[in-house]
């Protein structure tokens, strides 16, 4: 299974404060940078949440391979960390720009609130009342205001368009988006520029197009619409 860094992996490095950290708003804290695609999967591994099987996505395609980032979200800590890196994947001359961070509900709420917390921007979030996405709940952008859209898992990049769509529509200015997993392996187009935390190229297969192997398998979904 081929995995990557959102670019070129590089060798950790300990910061001792946050002098010269990408994110200068958050909390002095001593941490390792940058994460490495091992470091990553190790964070899902321990949670639980590298999952094998025959899962239905979101999208409607099934995958034999499934991370659940609900689980490895759920320590907070953990979370820190994930978003404190994937901040760090993000090229300083967008990075300044940001002024909102702006996730589609309800798997991007947490990654964009804790990439929001490490940037020291407001975040929001569009959600789906009636069907599309829709900025609500006395959220407002300014007409323009430069927004990083986030993801938990971009696939298709089909909800990552949709929810830009929103924020556009709001008044806001997405200039890039970001993830922790990119599962199309650099292949989705979110019309924007989009910096994943993971890179990881996982087969996908149409309801009838699966292999025997993965058809003989009863499907589940892991995200959430399952219990």
């Amino acid at each position: 299974m081929p995995l990557q860094r959102g670019g070129t992996p590089e060798a950790e490095r300990t910061v001792p404060d946050n002098a010269h950290l990408p994110f200068p708003h958050a909390p002095a804290t001593s941490m390792r940078l940058p994460m490495t695609a091992d470091d990553v999967l190790a964070e899902f591994r321990a949670a639980g949440a590298l999952l094998e099987g025959h899962f239905i996505l979101s999208s409607g395609l099934r995958s034999p391979r499934y991370l659940q980032c609900a689980r490895v979200l759920m320590d907070p800590a953990r979370a820190e960390r994930l978003c404190r890196a994937l901040v760090a994947t993000i090229p300083a001359d967008i990075r300044s720009q940001i002024a909102a961070v702006v996730a589609p509900a309800m798997g991007g709420v947490i990654v964009g609130y804790e990439t929001a917390r490490a940037l020291g921007v407001d975040s929001m979030f569009v959600e789906r009342p009636t069907g599309p996405f829709e900025l609500r709940r006395g959220f407002r952008l300014e007409p323009g205001q430069k927004v990083l859209m986030v993801e938990d898992v971009v696939t298709t990049g089909l909800s990552s368009r949709e929810a830009i769509v929103a924020i556009e529509a709001a008044g806001g200015k997405v200039i890039a988006g970001a993830c922790l997993v990119d599962r199309s392996d650099g292949a989705a187009d979110i019309g924007v520029p989009l910096f994943p935390l993971l890179r990881l190229a996982v087969p996908t297969y149409a309801p009838d197009a699966l292999p025997p192997e993965l058809a003989a398998i009863p499907a589940v979904k892991p995200g959430s619409r399952a219990a």
